[in-house]
């Protein structure tokens, strides 16, 4: 059997979970305060007027404020100089203000009223009616159509862009509060995943271990329990995002637990493989091929290089077993890695393509998963960050098909 799997029960290994937060410091005004400086530098530098900032992530990056997105414009909008001030319905300012982190102004609009309208009325305001005006990229379309119509109506002599070159430009680059959060985070859930694979038994559903993860994500002290799930037996491993109906666990069957939680809205995300029961020299060997490429990917992280020297190199050594090319199955049917940090994807990417150069602060996913449909899967999935020396694991990747935890290292 192999080692740290299978054993225990929901009951034991919740009773030994504890809440692994208490000592965890919240980012401090004074750094959000430091975000929008360095995004009004960069805004100088490209020729920027303004950004709109919406809700979303990029809100709550820039002013601690966190709040959906939904068809209701709710923002802000920041000047290359000047104040920031935010834009929301009128019978939902004083909901926001409790939201905030940075105060700041807020402009209202009600529900007759055209938020875009308020918008160029801002600008005029902050004497912009010419300029760039970068709209955040993850706004939806009717959001950044509704602003370009309204320029356009009140004659405007005002160009469109993407926010991404500063939103990015300043995500991208984590700080060192930044780092303990996201390497809290991923302890939490490295503790969650040593945990789960002890309750696993014979006839256990996928249904079941998603509650146990999601309930252990709890009792160490992510608010909202698991951020997302998914748990793969047998062939089912061999489809990185799951299939419709998941198959109950067997004897020897390849186990895929990908899973993830948030602090103080920082990501960890982190996937396991191993064997329930004894792994065939088949499972042993394309275990082994996904462990190399990881560290071969891994290995090809130094500062200075692009993105996808990453993903090269990790494709390269699968190359050499037999997989592939590129994206064809058997294989890496996807990117070796994402970027982290508030979104669970976000840039940059470890892509061929991705010409980005790697610099201290950067934080990666890195999982060259290996799929063979018709037989099983495995993604290893850890992350890491740049130092001025190099990539530095957040969470130890897993010491061997028979002793993935490293319980007996």
């Amino acid at each position: 059997m192999t080692i740290g799997i299978g054993g225990s029960n929901p009951q034991q290994q919740l009773s030994q979970l504890t809440d692994m937060t208490g000592d965890i410091s919240p980012v401090t005004a004074l750094e959000y305060r430091s975000r929008i400086e360095r995004a009004q530098q960069l805004m100088q530098q490209q020729g920027i007027s303004a950004l709109y900032i919406n809700a979303g992530t990029n809100l709550a990056y820039f002013t601690g404020t966190v709040w959906h997105a939904s068809e209701r414009m709710v923002g802000a909008l920041l000047p290359a100089s000047g104040e920031l001030t935010y834009i929301a319905p009128w019978f939902e300012q004083s909901t926001l203000d409790g939201f905030m982190v940075i105060k700041a102004e807020v402009v209202g609009w009600h529900e007759h009223q055209s938020p875009y309208q308020l918008f160029i009325e801002l600008l005029a305001k902050n004497n912009i009616a010419s300029g760039t005006i970068a709209v955040d990229e993850s706004s939806s379309f009717f959001l950044a159509d509704g602003l370009i119509q309204a320029a356009k109506t009140a004659g405007l002599g005002l160009d469109f862009v993407t926010s991404k070159p500063i939103t990015a430009g300043c995500r991208m680059i984590k700080s060192a509060n930044e780092l303990a959060l996201l390497q809290r985070a991923k302890d939490m859930t490295m503790a969650v995943h040593q945990a789960v694979a002890k309750i696993l038994k014979p006839g256990i559903t996928t249904t079941e271990v998603s509650a146990f993860i999601h309930q252990a994500h709890l009792k160490v002290g992510a608010a909202a329990g698991s951020y997302f799930c998914i748990v793969l037996f047998g062939e089912d491993t061999a489809y990185p995002h799951g299939v419709k109906n998941p198959k109950v666990l067997e004897q020897n069957d390849m186990v895929l637990i990908d899973t993830g939680c948030l602090l103080q809205g920082y990501n960890s995300d982190i996937t396991r493989s191993y064997v329930f029961g004894q792994a065939s020299e088949r499972q042993r060997e394309v275990w082994q091929h996904e462990k190399d490429a990881q560290a071969a990917g891994f290995a090809a992280a130094k500062i200075g290089d692009a993105c996808e020297c990453v993903d090269i190199n990790a494709r390269a050594l699968l190359a050499t077993q037999g997989y592939g090319p590129d994206y064809q199955l058997p294989g890496l049917p996807h990117r070796t890695g994402h970027g982290i940090g508030l979104d669970i994807h976000e840039w940059p990417y470890l892509v061929r393509g991705d010409k980005t150069p790697l610099a201290a602060g950067m934080c990666f996913s890195n999982e060259p998963m290996i799929c063979i449909e018709g037989e099983f899967g495995v993604r290893l999935e850890d992350h890491f960050y740049m130092t001025e020396q190099g990539p530095k694991w957040f969470t130890t990747p897993s010491h061997s098909i028979d002793d993935p935890f490293g319980v007996e290292v």
